[in-house]
């Protein structure tokens, strides 16, 4: 009877050390590898992240109407960035740039305070509308982000990064 006890024990440890290391594991990896980031769950403590400003073409410096911008890219490269992000409902996903080139992109993260970068990217999508232009992955960095809002429990208020982003034009032969 001891040893069948010993046994039960023995394996009972096994299996909760194999569940506990394969299902932490598997969460970093859903995370990181999906998302650059972690995206906020219930009941973590959570920030929302503004990136805002205007976009212009690079070479007048006159602003762009009917460009997208985004915290992920609408057209996703498995083999550079890795397996496409589910958007599920989110509205704040992306953007367009209004008639003056302005544009505020708002989404929810784990509370990094300023220690974030997030990757944002800009995409013409009008087509020749208005011109074309590359598109370009901004790395936008909170560390000189502006705080507001007082931290509530699990709230930590938002950080607000304001910027001007230059885009090239393609020339039409």
């Amino acid at each position: 009877m001891k040893m069948k006890n010993l046994f039960i024990k023995c394996a009972n440890w096994l299996l909760a050390s194999l569940i506990s290391t394969l299902g932490f594991a598997g969460c970093w990896k859903y995370n990181v590898v999906e998302y650059g980031v972690m995206p906020v769950e219930y009941g973590t403590p959570h920030a929302d992240y503004t990136v805002k400003g205007a976009v212009v073409n690079e070479a007048t410096g006159s602003p762009i109407t009917g460009i997208r911008v985004g915290y992920y890219p609408q057209e996703w490269d498995e083999d550079v960035y890795g397996p496409s992000p589910e958007y599920g409902s989110e509205s704040d996903a992306f953007v367009i740039t209004n008639d003056s080139g302005g544009f505020t992109l708002t989404s929810g993260y784990f509370d990094m305070g300023n220690n974030l970068i997030l990757p944002v990217y800009f995409e013409d999508i009008d087509g020749e509308d208005n011109g074309l232009f590359q598109p370009k992955k901004a790395e936008v960095d909170f560390s000189n982000a502006e705080h507001s809002g007082t931290p509530e429990s699990w709230y930590g208020g938002e950080y607000t990064v304001t910027t001007t982003i230059q885009l090239t034009e393609i020339e039409i032969d």
